[in-house]
């Protein structure tokens, strides 16, 4: 498939995706602030068991939710960064630099943002790393509603920024997000992650086998300590995207059989089970404490002075070009839309304060949605204002 033709489907997936989740969050906050909020903490809490001999795993629906089908949405993730750093858009150091300065300065800031509010709270300092997240089909999603208004280049930066940020994301989990660990387990992980390179290297092209293992890989690693939804980021970099004899790659076949999924069913339903924040005694002082605060203000500052200020330094030292027929307000616009956290930051939230265990589970959400809607609405009003302008130049 032509690399333009495959960008343009991830696009269009995305933005759809983006403008679903919006309605599922809404849902979400609508039925937990009406007389049916039972139903909805209800139905997360759902205990879900699935035991084979000796091996138990029990979770309420929810943790299955992040847990299990997140897995899958982590899948997906690293089959579009392998894809992208063997044969797509991170593939040569020039077109990385860009974006990946954006990216790094999108994530340092935010956190240092955070970490400056919360310096004096040791527990409310574990939060850190929720403002630093992008949501991608969010932010296509807004970005898609000004048309062929933005260029294609400017939605291509978004795109591979937001790609550079979930990596990110998925290192930071590895390292700060994990429990006390099992040897056993990750001697297990080990095995299958070597079977997986073994079949990799023997020019195994069958998904099934692949699948069969990084299900076995995924109960090692859920098992182990660290974060399940891990295992999909392993086994997708294992998937072969280039074969032999001119026959099919598996990399894109399972890339683009899982994202429809992923886009129209796993996020919208992992956004309906983690944004329904109850509004039942919410003041002033709820949003002003440091925790949503600081979470607010790194999404909505911290990632506007990150991604813009990194990307300004690398096309004014001559390192970057700006977007081809982009100005810089559709930059600043875009920086802006860097800051709508939404699924990565409730995920990583979920991590730093679990619910029913933190004193701050809850108090997260609120920070991500207001400061992920602000987002929203000014970068698309920036955006659309520097749009127009480049249209009647």
């Amino acid at each position: 498939m032509p690399l333009r033709s495959t960008f343009t489907r991830f696009f269009q997936l995305e933005a759809a995706s983006g403008l679903l989740l919006i309605a599922a969050a809404a849902l979400a906050l609508i039925v937990n602030n009406s007389p049916l909020s039972f139903l909805y903490n209800g139905l997360l809490e759902v205990p879900v068991v699935v035991q084979i001999g000796a091996l138990k795993i029990a979770k309420p629906l929810l943790l299955w939710i992040n847990d299990g089908l997140m897995a899958l949405f982590f899948l997906l993730i690293g089959l579009e960064v392998k894809r992208e750093l063997v044969d797509g858009h991170l593939s040569k150091p020039s077109q990385v630099v860009l974006p990946g300065a954006a990216a790094i300065g999108g994530m340092v800031v935010p956190a240092l943002i955070y970490w400056f509010l919360n310096k004096d709270n040791p527990a409310a300092v574990a939060g850190w790393a929720i403002p630093t997240a992008t949501d991608i089909a969010f932010a296509l999603g807004v970005l898609a509603l000004l048309g062929k208004r933005v260029p294609v280049s400017l939605k291509l930066f978004l795109m591979t920024l937001a790609i550079i940020d979930d990596l990110g994301a998925i290192i930071v989990i590895a390292l700060f997000y994990s429990g006390e660990l099992s040897s056993l387990s990750l001697m297990l992980a080990g095995a299958c992650l070597l079977t997986l390179i073994a079949m990799n290297r023997l020019g195994v092209i069958k998904l099934g086998p692949y699948m069969i293992v990084g299900l076995i890989l995924w109960v090692c690693v859920l098992k182990s300590g660290v974060h399940a939804t891990l295992a999909g980021v392993t086994l997708a970099l294992c998937i072969p995207l280039r074969t032999k004899n001119a026959e099919p790659s598996p990399l894109l076949n399972l890339e683009h059989a899982l994202h429809p999924w992923v886009a129209f069913g796993i996020l919208p339903l992992f956004a309906f089970a983690n944004a329904g924040v109850s509004l039942a005694g919410v003041t002033v002082e709820s949003f002003t404490h440091h925790v949503p605060m600081g979470i607010a203000i790194g999404l909505l500052l911290g990632k506007t002075v990150g991604v813009f200020g990194l990307t300004w330094i690398a096309v004014k030292t001559g390192l970057a070009a700006l977007p081809t027929g982009a100005n810089w307000g559709q930059v600043l616009g875009v920086a802006i839309l860097c800051g709508i956290g939404f699924t990565m930051s409730l995920f990583v939230g979920s991590l730093a304060f679990e619910p029913g265990s933190s004193e701050f589970a809850g108090m997260d959400r609120m920070g991500i949605l207001t400061g992920s809607i602000l987002a929203a609405l000014i970068g698309y009003a920036i955006t659309a204002m520097a749009s127009r302008k480049t249209i009647t130049a």
